[in-house]
C-alpha cells in the first residue's frame, strides 16, 4: 500500500499515524471546551443584603438611562 513506519517493532501505516496525531491534538481541546461552564449573568457578590439591593438599583437606573438600540 503506502509508506510505513516501524514503531515498537511493528509496521504502522502513515494514515494511522496521522489519525492518531489528529486525535491527540483535538481531544484535549475538545475536553477543555466541554469542561468550561459559564457563570450565571445575574450573580452579584455582595457582603450584605443592603449592598446587593443598592447594586441592583444602580444597574436598573443605568440601564434606564442608556438608549436602547432598536
Amino acid at each position: 500500500m503506502g509508506a510505513e513506519y516501524i514503531v515498537f517493532g511493528r509496521a504502522i501505516p502513515t494514515y494511522k499515524l496521522a489519525l492518531a496525531t489528529y486525535a491527540a491534538v483535538a481531544a484535549p481541546i475538545i475536553l477543555m471546551k466541554a469542561g468550561k461552564k459559564e457563570a450565571p449573568v445575574n450573580v452579584i457578590q455582595a457582603a450584605s443584603q443592603d449592598e446587593e439591593a443598592f447594586i441592583r438599583e444602580f444597574i436598573k437606573a443605568a440601564e434606564e438611562e442608556q438608549p436602547k438600540n432598536v
